[in-house]
């Protein structure tokens, strides 16, 4: 009791000893601290506040639309949409290259935190081969992030079903709908239509049509000349699209330009026809000698181009490559052949223009010509007798054209070959089609060697340095047949609208006097419908009117004079040592409408193996059209 009254009395006593001054002074110094408290409280507040007030403005003024945008980003799912490829007609309005719904897995790596882990949780659903991920992975680098990239083609409706149940597990995948490129035709129009494949680094031009998924680029032939016509402009679809990604509706949809159509000149039925008709190692060309379309080019063997869509194997590619026959060539445009007695029209027509001869002169084959110490035989032993040019024509005389081609000059002869579209590039839209080799004396002196007149002389049959394809000798008989500059060509329309309306007379004159040209065109009828012609095999039956044309045979080994003497016989020789066969012509003789060329490797004889092939090609074009309405069909076009 008593320590506590000691504390009290000296607290009381403090504050009595402060009295009522100390006191208000102490209580003023208190709300003095207080209201700084409070002052640096109410700044702190205000500021937050303001900076609040000053975020929440930004955030809906000036932020508004970018968040806005962005959430809307989030709710809708913006792609294009891959055209559908412009199909590609035969001249009756077949589709000969067409498409096909194809269901396709995507990848849009901007949708995903781990491409590798989304697809290796793909792969335990629908099983991707390491080629296929190393694939996949490549175009996810190579493409903007927001392109999807191909997972998997041609899904059956099990894998598409498994997809969509996992689909929360596989962020970035979806499920899409495109097309394939098909040909109903397969092999039998493949070198000519071509194929398409998916576009490689040298193809990105800009245009963002190229990094669609599953957009194909023409790789040879009409595909390729007309690729941007076909490809068509891309469209675009706005989705809705939930948390994980998975579509709710369709918003918007712009349907992109399909590709134009393309109509062609060929016949798919005459096509399919000659190459039934024809072995390996066999080309046909058939050509409109009025307006230089092509009505079919087979070469046998051939390869299916649908093979390209799903990507070729090595082991098939290998199979293709190893091939002797080369399946991937077209040897109508690409094979290289010397023309042989197929050229010695050339070489007429080359002596009568340098007026070292006249259609009277005679020239007497006995069988050979010598030049110095050097021998040049007729393949008839026998010899001719004396000729005239009509009649070496139509003997196919060796002797005779040795010497025009002697009286002639070999430059003089490559001149007039070049007027009749040998040696020289052809307008037609076959991508690598080459142009082949006409020799001249400047030619092979840039080579450092001398040409001399033994070199001429085997140039006047046809052998030597020639390299000519079957379509340029097609188009030599077709400006032979004419006397015009007819330019071959595939193209009859685009989008329905006919591209070439030619007519003969529309295509320049070659400049030969018509006397000529009556000389050379009467004795290739000679060959064919007289007796003692070198192609009376070509003969056509008789309600097809009548053929004229020329055979040629063209060796591929020297035969020396050892086995001339020895009882030299080609048939007995191995199949690649035996003379190519070789004929041109074209029908009805008065009234010139087609010409053909047919080339078979070793097939020793123009007369037994190629020309028989031509007139089998001429009956099949003039059954089928003869009743073929004239120009595109239009209504044809797309249905």
């Amino acid at each position: 009791m008593i320590g506590f009254r000691r504390g009290e009395h000296a607290a009381g006593s403090r504050v009595g000893g402060m009295g009522a001054k100390g006191v208000r002074k102490e209580e003023e110094r208190r709300r003095g601290v207080f209201t700084r408290r409070a002052l640096l409280l109410g700044l702190g507040q205000v500021g937050l506040f303001g900076f609040l007030g000053s975020r929440l403005y930004r955030l809906q003024s000036e932020d508004g639309e970018r968040y806005k945008t962005l959430a809307e980003e989030n709710r809708v799912s913006a792609r294009l949409i891959s055209p559908p490829r412009g199909r590609v007609l035969d001249r009756a309005g077949t589709v000969v290259a067409g498409n096909r719904l194809n269901w396709r897995a995507l990848l849009v790596a901007e949708q995903t935190q781990d491409v590798g882990a989304t697809l290796e949780t793909f792969s335990r659903i629908v099983p991707l081969t390491d080629q296929e991920r190393a694939r996949i992975e490549r175009e996810v680098r190579r493409r903007r992030r927001f392109v999807p990239a191909i997972v998997r083609e041609f899904l059956s409706w099990e894998d598409m079903a498994r997809i969509e149940v996992n689909a929360p597990d596989l962020p970035g995948i979806l499920i899409d709908v495109g097309t394939t490129r098909l040909y109903p035709e397969a092999e039998h129009l493949a070198h000519l239509v071509g194929y398409v494949a998916p576009p490689a680094e040298r193809d990105m031009d800009g245009d963002p049509l190229l990094e669609l998924p599953g957009i194909r680029v023409g790789r040879a032939g009409i595909e390729r000349h007309h690729d941007l016509l076909l490809r068509g402009r891309a469209g675009a679809v706005q989705l809705e699209v939930n948390a994980v990604g998975r579509v709710i509706r369709e918003l918007d949809r712009r349907e992109g330009v399909p590709g134009q159509d393309v109509q062609i000149s060929v016949d798919a039925e005459l096509q399919k026809a000659l190459r039934g008709r024809i072995e390996e190692g066999t080309s046909v060309v058939v050509m409109d000698v009025r307006n230089g379309e092509l009505i079919a080019m087979a070469s046998q063997p051939s390869f299916d181009p649908n093979v390209f869509n799903a990507g070729v194997s090595g082991a098939q590619w290998r199979e293709w490559t190893r091939n002797r026959a080369t399946p991937l060539i077209n040897k109508a445009t690409n094979g290289l052949y010397a023309p042989g007695s197929t050229f010695k029209m050339m070489v007429g027509l080359a002596a009568l223009d340098a007026r070292v001869v006249t259609p009277a002169d005679r020239v007497f084959c006995p069988g050979h010509m010598d030049l110095g110490d050097t021998r040049f035989h007729c393949w008839n032993r026998n010899g001719h007798g004396s000729l005239d040019m009509r009649s070496a024509i139509k003997a196919s005389c060796d002797v005779y054209f040795y010497e025009m081609a002697k009286r002639a000059g070999i430059n003089r002869i490559a001149a007039m070959s070049k007027r009749f579209g040998l040696g020289v590039d052809l307008d037609i839209e076959l991508p690598g089609t080459r142009r082949g080799l006409v020799p001249t004396r400047e030619w092979r002196e840039a080579q450092g060697k001398p040409w001399n007149l033994g070199d001429t002389i085997v140039h006047g049959i046809g052998q030597g340095f020639y390299q000519l394809t079957p379509l340029a000798l097609a188009t030599m008989t077709a400006r032979l047949a004419s006397g015009r500059a007819v330019q071959p060509h595939l193209t009859r329309a685009i989008g329905g609208r006919a591209v070439r309306g030619v007519r003969a007379e529309d295509w320049p004159s070659l400049g030969i006097p018509e006397r000529d040209l009556k000389l050379m065109r009467d004795g290739m009828w000679a060959v064919v419908n007289e007796d003692g012609g070198t192609g009376k095999t070509g003969k056509l039956p008789g309600q097809y009117g009548a053929m004229a044309g020329k055979t040629g045979s063209v060796q591929v080994r020297r035969v020396t004079r050892e086995q001339r003497e020895r009882g030299y016989k080609a048939e007995n020789q191995p199949r690649e040592w035996r003379p190519h066969a070789l004929f041109v012509g074209f029908a009805p003789a008065d009234n010139p409408q087609y010409a053909v060329s047919v080339v078979v490797e070793h097939g020793i004889s123009g007369s037994a193996a190629a020309a028989p092939i031509a007139r089998d090609a001429l009956v099949e074009v003039f059954n089928r059209l003869r009743v073929t309405p004239p120009g595109p069909r239009v209504a044809d076009v797309r249905p």
